[in-house]
């Protein structure tokens, strides 16, 4: 017995000098734990760039189909359980990242967020109308064990993204929409979302969750063109009411999405880009089709307009997914973006009127809004923040900021779907390109903006006010 002991012992031991070898070939850079191929027990500690450099007991293993295991448990605790954990990936030649079994974030991630909001904290003044938002879009979960694009990888950087919680630096925390990829069956969706928002709520900083195009699950209706996968209002039946239940986030209605939030003299007002209808054919198939007609409809405009109306002495930030016009000024939805966007400008130039459809736009789709700003006092739409892109950019308009974040959703830059702006990045998964996720500064006082990025994200933008 003693034989076959120490024969499968050696056999072990020339397997993860195999390994070994072809992991130091495709990447020396990674973690130095990364060399522990042989099934048995090690001590590690700073030089392996453990946890905080503690000393913890390494228990390498293999589970019932062969494939290796890493396990670390502090030397001090007496406790069974393992408190990180990760396996081998033959896809990627080398093991993942460890994970904290409790909280399922990687260690190496939080030591990365440690640096980025010391990095913050050193540029952003302390005190009265400097107000710290923490912002992610884009996120794409979805049911698959992805290495290079689209899957569970989603809700793991939405979980990571809520470490910044913790900090103490943050008066607002916003999700701008796409959560889920669409692609799956709808009960699968539901899932996803549930998990998600259980992921994204606090009970530290308050939260808005913005809907976007994706969330609709109608990617899944597509490509299998069978009835609507998602009943109606199933996103917002998901996802809104803890939003609205929050004591410090104000609505007229908890219909469409629109909510606002005041941080001294900075307020952030919601909207709704997949505003759109919810009418089936004959089939059971959606007439409008989420993912690709973005829309506001006129009862949002209303308690947009109700909102503005009482938004005197406030420095006002809109959010939404998707941007309602573009750099050179037109329509960035299929339905009443350019609207949106001159109703801004008439609220900051203080004006009355009615809002008015072009010809030719379905009936669902019609404005006929009166609004009157004349009596606004000492306020003004300063930016306009959104997502959907994949990719940053800015443009400043008629005096407002637009300011497009990154998607967090990991983009390889193999994929056929990975826009040229992440291809430069270079995105990999267990590297800091994998994910994005911003922290923004908004200092009324010195008059600007700052964006910081973590991951696949620009380290610091500046746009004054």
């Amino acid at each position: 017995m003693n034989v076959f002991k120490h024969a499968e012992g050696l056999f072990d031991h020339l397997i993860g000098v195999k390994k070994r070898a072809a992991f130091k070939k495709k990447d020396d850079s990674l973690d130095p734990m990364q060399e522990y191929m042989t099934v048995g027990e090690y001590q590690v500690g700073s030089e392996q760039k453990t946890p905080g450099g503690q000393p913890y007991n390494l228990t390498v293993y293999k589970d019932e189909n062969g494939v290796l295991h890493q396990a670390l448990s502090l030397e001090s605790t007496e406790k069974l359980a393992p408190e990180y954990v990760r396996e081998f990936n033959e896809e990627l030649g080398c093991y993942r990242a460890f994970a904290n079994k409790k909280t399922g974030r990687r260690y190496v991630t939080e030591q990365y967020l440690d640096q980025f909001i010391d990095r913050v904290h050193d540029h952003v003044r302390q005190g009265k109308n400097s107000v710290n938002v923490s912002v992610i879009s884009d996120t794409h979960y979805k049911d698959r064990n992805s290495s290079d694009f689209y899957g569970w990888n989603g809700l793991t950087h939405v979980n990571e993204f809520s470490y910044l919680d913790d900090s103490g630096l943050l008066n607002l925390k916003v999700h701008l929409g796409d959560w889920i990829d669409g692609s799956d069956a709808g009960f699968l969706g539901e899932s996803e979302l549930m998990k998600l928002r259980d992921s994204f709520v606090s009970d530290r900083v308050p939260t808005i969750m913005i809907k976007g195009n994706h969330d609709e699950n109608d990617k899944f209706d597509e490509h299998h063109d069978l009835k609507a996968s998602f009943p109606e209002n199933e996103f917002e039946n998901i996802m809104w009411p803890s939003m609205y239940a929050q004591k410090d986030i104000h609505y007229i209605s908890r219909q469409h999405g629109v909510c606002y939030y005041d941080v001294d003299d900075v307020r952030f007002i919601s909207v709704n880009t997949s505003d759109v209808p919810y009418e089936l054919d004959a089939q059971g198939q959606k007439k409008y089709d989420t993912k690709i007609t973005l829309a506001v409809r006129e009862d949002q405009i209303e308690e947009i307009i109700e909102i503005l109306a009482q938004s005197s002495n406030k420095k006002i930030i809109l959010m939404s997914h998707a941007n309602p016009i573009n750099r050179k000024g037109t329509n960035a939805l299929k339905y009443n973006g350019r609207s949106l966007h001159e109703l801004l400008v008439a609220f900051n130039q203080r004006e009355k009127g009615q809002m008015h459809s072009s010809r030719g736009i379905p009936p669902e789709f019609r404005l006929a809004n009166d609004f009157d700003f004349t009596n606004i006092k000492n306020a003004r739409i300063i930016a306009y923040f959104c997502g959907h892109r994949h990719r940053e950019d800015q443009y400043r308009i008629n005096g407002i900021q637009y300011i497009l974040f990154n998607c967090s959703a990991l983009m390889g830059p193999n994929h056929v779907l990975t826009t040229k702006y992440n291809k430069n990045w270079n995105r990999q998964i267990d590297h800091h390109t994998e994910f994005a996720g911003y922290i923004v500064n908004v200092d009324s006082r010195r008059h600007v903006i700052q964006v910081f990025g973590y991951g696949a994200a620009a380290k610091r933008r500046i746009f004054y006010i």
